[in-house]
């Protein structure tokens, strides 16, 4: 229910920010292009299955056991839910930032 509450919130922020992109731009192709762009970002942080990478790295590669899967759904609460990995946020921050240039320079040009 809360990342159905998350993808519906990202979504009309996202809209909000295609239309201010459109009349800033007064250009379709860039107004796509936005969508396109948004629309990636939000399923990479949304729809990814975080049980399964909420491991340590070198465990990817192996499946999720049902006791892992168990341990993870007790773990859910406050803030505990949110680790931060540094393999993950580096990953994360470098694909990310370099997209939001791209679209900036993109946009702005």
């Amino acid at each position: 229910m809360a990342s159905d509450t998350a993808l519906r919130l990202s979504m009309v922020w996202l809209a909000a920010v295609i239309v201010v992109v459109g009349i800033w731009t007064q250009s379709l192709k860039k107004m796509m292009v936005t969508y396109v762009v948004g629309m990636l970002g939000i399923g990479g942080v949304l729809l990814p299955d975080w049980d399964f990478f909420d491991r340590d790295f070198s465990r990817w590669c192996s499946p999720v056991t049902a006791d892992e899967r168990e341990a993870a759904l007790a773990q859910r609460s406050g803030l505990r839910r949110y680790r931060i990995y540094p393999l993950r946020l580096i990953l994360y921050s470098t694909v990310y930032g370099f997209a939001l240039y791209k679209w900036w320079m993109f946009i702005s040009s």
